[in-house]
């Protein structure tokens, strides 16, 4: 009996023990239902641990079931600036053209001055070369296109087109700035109707301003278009997305014609809640 192995809680053992003794007193219960306790704890405790690691699963699905309320999408009103002008050097300006050459040949006419006779190095000119020339300070041959100038210097340049300013030039300021077709209420009016909210920045709580970079061609049409600075890309990627949509400007006017314009506009994106 001593070398076998004993289990004291069985019930045998636990009835040898409580032999003649108050059993209506607690501890003979408490034995007896010692090893159905210890198991049903055990099961608990299994079903408490899984179910505690399983929480954030188990919410996650509910959450997945239940409908959620559409995301407003508030948007203010953006104010239309024109970017400041680009610091440039002072640039010296250039020497004065070369006059243009006279309608007629001229020929050098000395200023009379009393000398003697051995001491002059200049002859006047004839007055054959005057029949066919006019007096002048030099040399000079004319041109027989030019028109005649009175009273005004004559020089060697021959006569050019005039050019207007070179036509593709951007510019950053205008007499005239550009303006989105009603104004800036309608610009506004039609950035909250075209802009959807990237899914991701609505889940992320992304907000903030993208600043969007463009070229206002002479016919009101936007090119160019870049985003220089905003909180995501896909907030960038959605303002660019927009502008490129963009009905057609009216287009900067300088001197008088329309020119291209460079201009930057900021589209502040903000997520408000139903109220």
């Amino acid at each position: 009996m001593l070398g076998s192995k004993l289990d004291i809680l069985k019930q045998e053992w636990i009835d040898v023990v409580f032999t003649g003794r108050n059993k209506a007193y607690g501890a003979y219960e408490l034995r007896k239902s010692n090893g159905r306790n210890t198991n049903r704890a055990l099961i608990f405790g299994i079903i408490f641990f899984v179910f505690v690691v399983s929480l954030k699963t188990i919410i996650n699905m509910i959450d997945g079931f239940i409908p959620k309320a559409d995301v407003k999408v508030k948007m203010t009103d953006v104010v239309l600036a024109p970017p400041p002008p680009e610091e440039q050097k002072k640039i010296p300006p250039p020497p004065p053209p070369e006059p243009p050459k006279p309608k007629v040949d001229q020929v050098k006419f000395p200023p009379p001055v009393v000398k003697p006779d051995n001491e002059v190095k200049e002859e006047p000119p004839t007055v054959q070369e005057l029949k066919v020339a006019d007096p002048g300070q030099n040399n000079q041959k004319g041109d027989p296109n030019a028109e005649i100038r009175i009273d005004e210097p004559v020089g060697n340049a021959d006569i050019k087109q005039v050019t207007e300013e070179e036509p593709n030039k951007i510019f950053v300021s205008v007499e005239t700035p550009p303006g989105f077709p009603g104004g800036l209420a309608a610009f506004g009016k039609y950035l909250e109707k075209n802009i959807k909210y990237p899914g991701v920045d609505r889940e992320n709580n992304t907000q903030g301003k993208v600043f969007v970079s463009f070229v206002v061609e002479r016919d009101g049409s936007l090119t160019d278009i870049s985003a220089v600075r905003g909180p995501s890309q896909t907030l960038k990627d959605e303002a660019i997305r927009v502008l490129q949509r963009s009905p057609k400007w009216t287009p900067g006017i300088q001197n008088g014609r329309p020119v291209r314009v460079q201009y930057t506009v900021p589209i502040n994106f903000t997520l408000g809640s139903e109220e």
